[in-house]
C-alpha cells in the first residue's frame, strides 16, 4: 500500500473516531443523531472522491507499466466521475510537439479577437526557415523551396500530422510573449514556451480539461481538429477504431509523450502519459498498453 493510500485510510479512520465519540454524546438526542451523520459521510465521500476512489484504476495503470525501464509520468481523470490517477504527474518533461497545442489555442484566440484571420497568408523559404531553427540539412524535413500555408491550414495541419513548418510559421506570427501570456493568463504554472518547451503531465491535462469544459475561445473547433489526427501509434493504438479520441503526441530525443480526451458511453476522460526512456518505440507501446488498460477499467467496470 502506497503513502496516499496510508494517508487516505489514516483520516477516515480519524473521521470515524469523531463521528462515534460524536454518536455517544448525542445519543439520547433522538434525531440529532442522524443529523450528525450527513455532514461526516460528506466528509468522508469527499476524501474518497478526491483520492480517485478505489485503488482499482490505479491497480489497472500499475500491471501495465510492469516490468518497464523507463520513466513515466501519468495523470487521469474521469470527467464524469471525477475519478482519477496521478503518477509523477509534477515532473518537468521536455514536451516535443506538444507545445502545438498553445499554438493552437493562441491562435483561436486571436482569430476571434481579429487580430489574426484564417485565410492569412503565412510563407516562408525553407533554407531560411531551417537556419533561423538551427535544423542542418541531414535533420531536416524540408530543404529548399518555399512553404506556404493560410492559417487554417497550419492549425490544421501542425495537430493532424505535427508538421513542424506549419507550427513554426504560425508560431512567430503569434509572438513567442502572447504565448506565455496565454500560459500565464490560464495558470500553467509548470509549463514553459521556451526552447525546448516543457511542461508537466499535470499542466497538460488542465489544458485538456479546460479545452473539454469550453474555457478556452474557439474550444469546439479545437476538439474537432484534435479528433483528426493522424499519428495513433500510441493511446488509440490497441482502442477499437470506432473509439472517439481528440489527441496529440509529441516527441523529442528520448521523450515519447500522448495526451488527450477519450469519448465513452460510460463517461469521457482525459488521459496523459509523457515517457522518458533508451528506446522510445518501446515506450510508445507501453503508453499504448496503458491506454488500453484504462479505456477497459472505465467501460468494462460495474
Amino acid at each position: 500500500m502506497n503513502m496516499k493510500f496510508k494517508k487516505i485510510i489514516f483520516i477516515i479512520f480519524f473521521l470515524i473516531i469523531i463521528f462515534c465519540s460524536a454518536s455517544v454524546l448525542f445519543n439520547k438526542r433522538g434525531s440529532q443523531k442522524n443529523e450528525l451523520l450527513v455532514p461526516f459521510i460528506s466528509v468522508i465521500n469527499e476524501v474518497v472522491r478526491f483520492s480517485g476512489g478505489s485503488n482499482k484504476l490505479e491497480q489497472a495503470v500499475t500491471k501495465a507499466l510492469e516490468e518497464t525501464e523507463g520513466d513515466y509520468s501519468i495523470a487521469i481523470k474521469n470527467l464524469k466521475t471525477g475519478e482519477s490517477y496521478y503518477k509523477d504527474e509534477g515532473k518537468k518533461y521536455s514536451i516535443g510537439s506538444l507545445y502545438k497545442l498553445w499554438v493552437m489555442a493562441e491562435a483561436e484566440r486571436q482569430i476571434a479577437g481579429g487580430q489574426l484571420s484564417e485565410t492569412e497568408i503565412l510563407s516562408d523559404d525553407v533554407a531560411a526557415v531551417n537556419n533561423r531553427y538551427g535544423i542542418p540539412p541531414e535533420a531536416a524535413d524540408l530543404s529548399e523551396g518555399v512553404i506556404s500555408f493560410t492559417v487554417k491550414e497550419a492549425i490544421e495541419q501542425m495537430i493532424t500530422i505535427s508538421h513542424n513548418y506549419a507550427a513554426w510559421l504560425l508560431a512567430e506570427k503569434l509572438g513567442a510573449n502572447n504565448v506565455r501570456e496565454f500560459l500565464r493568463m490560464n495558470n500553467f504554472k509548470e509549463s514553459v514556451y521556451s526552447d525546448p518547451p516543457q511542461s508537466t503531465a499535470a499542466d497538460i491535462a488542465l489544458f485538456l480539461e479546460k479545452l473539454y469544459n469550453g474555457e478556452f475561445v474557439g474550444s469546439p473547433q479545437m476538439i474537432e481538429i484534435l479528433k483528426k489526427q493522424q499519428l495513433n501509434n500510441k493511446l488509440p493504438k490497441y482502442l477499437a477504431k470506432e473509439v472517439a479520441m481528440a489527441h496529440k503526441t509529441g516527441e523529442v530525443d528520448y521523450f515519447s509523450h500522448d495526451a488527450g480526451i477519450v469519448y465513452t458511453d460510460r463517461g469521457d476522460y482525459i488521459i496523459v502519459v509523457f515517457s522518458e526512456s533508451d528506446y522510445p518505440p518501446g515506450a510508445e507501446d507501453r503508453i499504448a498498453q496503458i491506454s488500453k488498460a484504462v479505456y477497459e477499467y472505465f467501460t468494462e467496470k460495474n
